[in-house]
């Protein structure tokens, strides 16, 4: 008879390559998602769901219904955090990704104004809030599947794959409604700043109906992880919290607020350079509230370069925090922001060159200062509650940073007579609140993300010293 087995066969491992490839597709569909609807809202919604004697009333209107994603995002970011820190970061990642597949899908299909009236204006917002309600849960699975499985000393580097899914989703998304605006041009003698008949009758669908290809594929990846061994330990041991928002709202408030300001600038310029610069580009020189008078495809051409330095940097700022530390990094990231708000106008003064070097210094800071957020926020928590509190910093912020951002540009945009100089102090000032989060808060660098390893290092350091011995 063979001898009983001393030891438990080692739980499984997520391959790195099979992390990487889950954390960046997620995110990837989150921003095409976002993109979209963007540039629908800049292009097509108000018009079909938002009808208005007033272009720019209109236009806020849908700009309005973009924001209120952002109010549903953190009550996603409780539900889908609660999941996450009690069942685990795989069944609740598949589900984010269903629920946001399903909404945006819908919206490809949902009749206009003119069919059903204020029905139609109802009903997508309620898809848009669906699809903030599982963008609430959806990033910080992402950023917890690729910094919970990094190997040491490379958990910022794997946390820039989540976040290298907002210039992707922004190449994929533009550059579809670009290929679709190409294929349907406007007639002869139409205005070329404006989208074509065909384009704004059923062209502007298929985007959203295309989401369902990208969905399917996510989930097939996500479908293949494991949980993190982390977690697993956490779980195997008791430690799992039955309700993780009143833990971490009660033990880790401190964290919630640093982590919400320290996004601040981040979402900020995030929403100011891709919302507002489209809509700032394509206005006429010659309107009620004049812009830069580029035409779509130009001016997204011209975007679509910058982001490219959005990519590149986002992976670049990675290995840098992983050197240099998370705060360190972002210190002097926050503070170029700063000056590049200030800045603003000046470079846009230039022509088109300073509007390309507009979007690129732009693009780049965004980079640099988003890459290092898929690790810095989940290590302000420990892994019980990691989930629930780093998803709720990153929505909350979404909302002080991201849901006023467009509608607050406009109205300073129109305030400052066609001349966007005070949306860059507006983006100057934010910054100035995520720089004092940042001197307030504390180096991550070397907090482990595994709660007993944590809890034996602490021990470790208070234990008292050993008697001397003859």
């Amino acid at each position: 008879m063979s001898a009983p087995a001393t030891g438990s066969a080692p739980p499984p491992v997520n391959p790195r390559s099979r992390v990487l490839v889950a954390s960046l597709m997620g995110t990837t569909i989150e921003f095409y998602d976002f993109y979209i609807y963007a540039t629908a809202a800049v292009l097509v919604f108000p018009q079909l769901f938002f009808p208005s004697s007033d272009p720019t009333t209109a236009l806020l209107s849908s700009f309005a219904v973009f924001g209120a994603a952002m109010v549903a995002r953190p009550i996603g970011a409780v539900v889908f955090g609660h999941l996450g820190d009690r069942l685990g970061r795989k069944r609740t990642l598949v589900v984010s990704l269903l629920t946001m597949g399903i909404a945006t899908f819908l919206i490809g299909v949902l009749p206009t104004y003119a069919q059903a009236g204020w029905v139609a204006t109802a009903l997508l917002v309620l898809m848009r809030l669906a699809q903030g309600f599982a963008l609430g849960g959806e990033w910080s699975g992402a950023a917890l599947v690729a910094t919970e499985n990094a190997p040491s000393g490379k958990r910022a580097l794997y946390g820039t794959f989540p976040q290298l899914g907002a210039p992707l989703g922004f190449i994929i998304g533009n550059g579809l409604f670009l290929v679709i605006g190409a294929l349907l041009p406007s007639a002869a003698g139409a205005d070329p700043s404006q989208p074509s008949d065909a384009f704004v009758s059923w062209g502007w669908r298929i985007p959203f109906l295309f989401s369902a290809v990208m969905v399917a594929i996510g989930l097939w990846v996500r479908s293949r992880l494991v949980e993190s061994a982390v977690f697993a330990r956490t779980r195997e041991s008791g430690e799992v919290r039955r309700l993780p928002l009143v833990t971490v709202v009660r033990s880790h408030g401190k964290q919630l607020v640093l982590g919400t300001f320290i996004m601040l600038a981040t979402y900020v310029l995030f929403y100011l350079m891709t919302t507002f610069s489209l809509s700032y580009g394509r206005a006429a020189k010659n309107a009620a509230v004049p812009g830069l008078g580029y035409d779509y495809t130009t001016f997204v051409l011209m975007m679509i370069f910058g982001v490219l330095f959005f990519a590149a940097f986002t992976l670049i700022s990675g290995p840098l925090a992983d050197r240099y530390g998370r705060r360190a990094t972002l210190i002097w990231i926050t503070a170029a922001i700063i000056v590049f708000g200030l800045v603003w106008v000046p470079l846009i003064d230039l022509g088109t060159l300073g509007v390309v070097l507009w979007l690129v210094l732009g693009f780049t800071l965004m980079g640099m200062t988003f890459g290092p957020m898929g690790a810095l926020l989940p290590e302000l928590f420990p892994t019980s509650v990691r989930y629930t509190g780093s998803g709720i910093s990153y929505n909350v912020s979404s909302i002080l940073g991201a849901a006023v951002a467009p509608f607050i540009a406009v109205a300073l945009w129109e305030a400052g007579d066609g001349s966007p100089w005070l949306v860059g102090v507006y983006l100057s000032a934010m910054a100035v609140l995520t720089l004092i989060a940042l001197l307030l808060g504390k180096e991550t660098k070397h907090v482990s993300l595994d709660d007993r390893e944590a809890a034996s290092a602490d021990d470790a350091t208070h234990a008292p010293a050993a008697s001397p011995t003859s």
